[in-house]
């Protein structure tokens, strides 16, 4: 066999390139992975900061965690360990003076989350046992059909199976704001605003859009699958996904760029690297942005091939809006209203300090001037308290997330005050001490994605909605992952089901490739 001559070649090394590149190993396909960076696992991988261990993007895990890929490529053979977080979130809303209310928090058991709503809004727990009815069966069916590609046939099987429940959350949902949702079932910004801010605003929009209601299963998913983080930080995923590829016989290149996918004929050729090497193969996965992989790389398509084109060049593409900032610390800080709550943990769960919906959605319509919220959309927490190894002794990592965060910030983002002004809202919110234990903090924002991760605008376009959008979705190829060129396939966030690190449509991708042979 000739270096040029792979039965499959998957192009970027995120998450789920690395998941579609072991199946298709573990098929029998001669497989080469190409990842432009110097290191595989994109922005679900983890790097060295001032001597600790930070992740690039996402810290908690759920939605891998109800995936059969684990167990399939057999990672823990390979050290991928999880912490499961109990509570796996404190939630809390912003006040107009700058403070925030009673926090509560959400468990995976209902009865402990309900306890605990209990005791600062009892009048919200009835809501919250409605919501729960509704909610979770919706989830129970999402995460059954995200772990196959989706058809109407295999999702009116799965529907059966469970009796129809969930189904009629998912019509009357898709069709509404999450907002409204959140207004009947709940009256306090404390239990309607953190949902929103976990689920739309992460999302890039605002809650009160029409067809967003399925962000409102946000509270429903912690109680259905296991929050939980990798020991030793995100990046584990994709170091053990490398490991369970390169053991099926998978060939990986790092700090290789491709130019080109190539075409010959009716199907694709193979891919151009940025030094001008071709690489041959009879299937191509683009496990990178659709915008580019179509409209950059894709070198004299065939006829049957210009319509995807022309559709992809009238699709806008969207700015980034979010940003995390890694701190290296002398001490965990204690947020006073979680204290005040009695919960008294050191910040092992997610804090999610969330805007009111008003101020969500008018945060959104800010971005298109490129401003910020007064008081943003936070996400914060210590993954060093309940994992150790990412930090060393004496020394702890705050993880500070800010959504909605303009890639088109007046002035740029370089020597902007921002990043420094959300550490000081968090600071105000801990207990004295917190500026005093900074060591060291970095801010990555959307112009470091765009340049660091090769994110067009430092966004990663993702699918948005659940398996009724992918059954009627205007691209057809997010949803079948397979292209117009024969030979040509795409998985990765964009496509069905692309939310943080989950890892389904790697795995979808991978199986219908392998059922076209």
């Amino acid at each position: 066999m000739s270096l040029t001559d792979f039965d499959a070649i998957v192009v970027g090394g995120g998450h789920n390139g690395l998941v579609c590149a072991a199946y298709l190993a573990r098929g029998g396909l001669r497989t080469l992975l190409l990842e432009a960076r110097a290191e595989v696992g994109g922005t679900a991988a983890s790097e060295l900061f001032a001597g600790a261990t930070v992740n690039i993007c996402n810290c908690d895990h759920i939605t891998f965690r109800t995936t059969p890929v684990i167990e399939e490529l057999r990672l823990a053979d390979h050290g991928l360990r999880y912490v499961d977080l109990e509570p796996a979130q404190i939630n809390m809303s912003w006040g107009t003076d700058g403070s925030v209310g009673a926090a509560w928090a959400s468990y995976h058991s209902v009865e402990q989350t309900l306890d605990s709503i209990g005791r600062n809004y009892p009048g919200e727990v009835d809501g919250y046992r409605r919501y729960l009815k509704a909610a979770m069966p919706a989830v129970r069916l999402v995460f059954d059909a995200a772990n196959d590609p989706p058809t109407l046939t295999g999702l009116t099987r799965k529907v059966l199976a469970r009796g129809g429940r969930g189904v009629g959350t998912l019509l009357r949902w898709n069709r509404r704001s999450a907002a409204d949702i959140m207004r009947e079932y709940f009256s306090a910004d404390a239990l309607q605003a953190p949902a929103m801010l976990v689920g739309p605003m992460v999302w890039g929009i605002s809650p009160e859009l029409p067809r967003s209601g399925l962000g409102a299963l946000t509270y429903a998913l912690r109680h259905v699958g296991t929050v939980g983080r990798p020991v030793g930080g995100s990046g584990e995923v994709p170091r053990t996904l490398r490991a369970a590829f390169e053991l099926a016989g998978g060939s990986v290149r790092v700090s290789t760029a491709v130019s080109a996918v190539t075409c010959e004929g009716e199907g694709v050729r193979g891919v151009e690297l940025s030094d001008g090497t071709e690489l041959t193969a009879r299937i191509v996965v683009s496990a990178c942005n659709p915008h580019d992989t179509f409209l950059s790389w894709l070198r004299n398509p065939p006829p049957q091939a210009s319509n995807l084109v022309h559709r992809w060049r009238a699709i806008p593409h969207d700015d980034g809006y979010e940003s995390k900032i890694d701190a290296v610390m002398s001490s965990v800080p204690h947020v006073r209203a979680a204290r005040a709550a009695g919960l008294e943990g050191d910040m092992t769960a997610s804090y999610a300090i969330a805007p009111t919906l008003a101020e969500m959605h008018r945060g959104y319509q800010l971005m298109a001037s490129g401003g910020v919220l007064e008081r943003p959309g936070l996400i914060a927490n210590v993954p060093s308290v309940g994992d150790a190894t990412v930090a060393p002794n004496g020394r702890h990592v705050l993880s500070l997330e800010t959504v909605f965060t303009p890639y088109r910030l007046p002035g740029g983002w370089q020597g902007s005050s921002e990043p420094a002004r959300w550490l000081d809202l968090f600071g105000d919110l801990a207990e004295p001490g917190f500026k005093e234990s900074l060591i060291e903090w970095r801010a990555m924002t959307p112009d470091r994605y765009e340049r660091e991760f090769h994110l067009p605008h430092g966004h990663a376009t993702s699918f948005a909605g659940g398996p009724l959008a992918a059954l009627r979705n205007d691209n057809p190829e997010l949803t079948r992952y397979e292209t117009p060129v024969a030979g040509l396939y795409i998985t990765g966030a964009a496509t069905f089901p692309g939310a943080g690190v989950w890892g389904a449509s790697g795995r979808n991708a991978a199986m219908k490739i392998l059922s076209r042979l």
